[in-house]
């Protein structure tokens, strides 16, 4: 079973909320999942940012045991300072 760290979309028409959780490879994108680790909010808020919350630690253990992260989740753990630079 391949883990892959991913996002799922949430939210409404125009107004878009992720969550990135752990999940097998061959699920569908808002399926089943293995665990909820943090969310991304695209939507700049009253001070013009962008919401990124994440359980590190968690998130380095996944890594540690062979999960692959999507590109846009490698870039968000990039923003983070928890992975390497996307080539």
């Amino acid at each position: 079973m391949v883990v892959r760290l991913r996002l799922a979309r949430f939210g409404g028409r125009n107004l878009p909320f992720y969550r990135i959780y752990a999940a097998d490879a061959r699920s569908p994108r808002n399926g089943r999942h293995v665990e909820v680790l943090g969310y991304y909010n695209p939507l700049p808020g009253q001070d013009g940012l962008k919401r990124i919350g994440m359980k590190i630690d968690r998130i380095k253990y996944w890594i540690s045991v062979g999960a692959q992260p999507t590109e846009i989740v490698q870039h968000l753990l990039w923003k983070v300072g928890i992975f390497p630079a996307p080539p």
